[in-house]
């Protein structure tokens, strides 16, 4: 059965720093597309940054130029590291991946105060 696990959440002041980790179980395989999808108080859950299984990357357009998405292919494990919060970027931060079915982690939460 496939896992995704979240980790690397927490309290950070604006124009402070997260790296959030993603670590998948359950498959030998490679995912397709790995990702990062995050849900604002009040708010419907939406992509923050996308990565194919050849390292094509994609952001949403609030985040560009401050998250960085990465994956180790071997490990299947993606990682954002964010940069630059604003306290907007508030969320629960979701791990996405695809492989045959779509899987979603738990969530982890980032809080960027003011």
């Amino acid at each position: 059965q496939v896992q995704l696990v979240e980790s690397g959440g927490g309290l950070v002041q604006a124009g402070g720093s997260l790296r959030l980790s993603c670590a998948a179980s359950g498959t030998m395989f490679r995912f397709n597309n790995m990702g990062w999808y995050r849900q604002p108080p009040g708010k419907q859950r939406e992509l923050v940054a996308l990565i194919t299984s050849d390292g094509t990357t994609n952001y949403a357009d609030s985040v560009k130029d401050r998250f960085i998405i990465s994956r180790d292919n071997p490990k299947n494990t993606v990682t954002l590291q964010m940069n630059s919060l604003k306290p907007e970027d508030t969320a629960v931060y979701y791990c996405k991946a695809t492989i045959a079915n779509t899987y979603w982690g738990r969530g982890t939460q980032v809080t960027v105060s003011s």
